[in-house]
């Protein structure tokens, strides 16, 4: 099991740098575009092309005008996001040497739906990383 994204399993986390495209837009890191989802404004939209860092964007994330449909498109946004992510042939090959491991993103800042705080949470991200590992894997 892994339950930490952090030390060698970094990259494993949304913040890693990576190149990623919503809309047509590339962004640094599945954070950057994942928070830049979150509203369909394009001046907000735009703020997150340029957050120096994917802490940065995720406390951009808080203040944006919430589309609609977020909580209905959420989880498939990260899907792909993270799919594109590992299209990366580098970051492929280290998500592979996972294999048959279960990855749970724990954490100690409460996040109990993309991942797992004192023992509780849905951990979503950690399922969407095991589905694209293993996706591939059964072609």
């Amino acid at each position: 099991m892994i339950d930490s994204f952090k030390g060698e399993n970094r990259f494993l986390s949304s913040f890693w740098p990576c190149e990623v495209e919503l809309d047509g837009v590339t962004y640094e890191s599945v954070e950057h575009a994942y928070q830049a989802a979150k509203t369909v404004v394009p001046e907000e939209r735009e703020k997150f092309r340029y957050a120096a860092t994917a802490g940065i964007a995720k406390r951009l994330g808080r203040s944006v005008t919430m589309r609609d449909d977020w909580d209905d498109v959420k989880l498939s946004v990260m899907r792909d996001l993270v799919t594109q992510k590992f299209s990366d042939p580098s970051l492929r090959a280290l998500l592979d040497e996972t294999k048959g491991k279960q990855l749970i993103e724990g954490n100690h800042w409460g996040d109990v739906f993309w991942g797992v705080c004192k023992g509780k949470g849905e951990n979503h991200l950690g399922k969407i990383l095991m589905e694209v590992r293993d996706a591939d894997q059964d072609n």
